[in-house]
């Protein structure tokens, strides 16, 4: 009887149908949808980068571009001693800013989202941050030269109060006074991100690890900065990129002492000197890539972003 049972059972239970077809429709939308941004890249980055690869394969003369398949333009740029010292003071100047933006950026951040009570108090103090950038970079970074200057306020200031006895010489025209623009002009392009990671974090999660008896700085170290590390890195890539391709406060603050890549890029185009130029150009967006290749290799930030 039981072997009855379990063959009527069989029979009565209901029979699986067929797998619905696959509705393509959400794929076939989400493509429609990011389509005119990949036709924009393709257009005005795709296609310029292309011409650019190109162009630097290409023979040139004083007058003349000739197109030709040659590795002169770079090899000619590896060998040169002085392209390798720019190469190495943008980076050099990318490193210190990033280090000093990031340090600025993750405290006042840290500030903003834990320590100020109230969001619309929040708001405005962050809308505060944001001010100085109603004005121009350039007049921001130029107003510096009044303020760090042989005769300017800030050593005025030092000798006034007797802690100097003569103008400091490094505060202008100098690798420091590089620095201090950089910082000026980017820091906040590390804090905005910074603050939306930050402002994403279960204030709960603090006061548990505080009650299990963790430190400030531990829960900064193991709660705060890991939960962080998506702002860090959209910020790192944002200082890190800025700073590689500027030539502008390079040429400013250093009064012509120092130098970078792309300053030595814009001469070359002003020589008419086309194919060395966009050899240095496809070596300048290689480094810059591989720079942001690592940071986001090291952080996931569309997973973290989905999540």
């Amino acid at each position: 009887m039981a072997s009855i049972d379990h063959t009527a059972d069989a029979f009565a239970a209901p029979v699986p149908e067929a797998a619905a077809p696959a509705d393509n429709s959400g794929e076939r939308a989400s493509w429609l949808q990011v389509s005119p941004l990949v036709l924009v890249l393709l257009l005005f980055f795709g296609l310029p980068m292309l011409v650019v690869v190109a162009v630097s394969f290409f023979d040139f003369s004083r007058t003349e571009i000739y197109p030709d398949f040659i590795l002169d333009n770079y090899i000619d740029l590896f060998r040169s001693e002085v392209t390798l010292r720019l190469y190495a003071s943008s980076l050099k100047f990318a490193f210190i800013v990033w280090a000093i933006t990031l340090v600025l950026g993750f405290n006042i951040a840290y500030f903003l989202v834990f320590h100020v009570r109230g969001l619309l108090f929040q708001i405005g103090l962050f809308l505060l941050c944001t001010v100085p950038f109603l004005t121009s970079n350039i007049i921001r970074m130029i107003s510096w030269i009044p303020f760090l200057g042989r005769n300017g306020i800030f050593n005025q200031a030092l000798q006034g109060a007797g802690i100097t006895s003569q103008p400091l010489e490094f505060l202008l025209f100098s690798d420091f006074a590089v620095v201090v623009a950089y910082v000026h002009l980017f820091t906040l392009f590390m804090v905005v991100p910074i603050f939306n990671s930050m402002a994403r974090i279960d204030k709960s999660l603090l006061e548990a690890a505080r009650d299990a008896g963790a430190g400030r700085f531990r829960v900064v170290a193991e709660v705060v900065l890991p939960l962080s590390r998506t702002g860090i890195a959209l910020g790192s890539i944002f200082v890190i990129t800025l700073v590689m391709g500027d030539s502008f406060v390079v040429r400013t603050m250093s009064g012509g002492q120092s130098a970078s890549v792309v300053s030595a890029l814009q001469n070359e185009v002003a020589a008419l000197q086309y194919p060395p130029a966009a050899a240095s150009a496809v070596i300048m967006v290689i480094i810059v890539t591989l720079m942001v290749a690592g940071i986001l290799r090291l952080v996931d930030v569309r997973k973290e972003l989905a999540g």
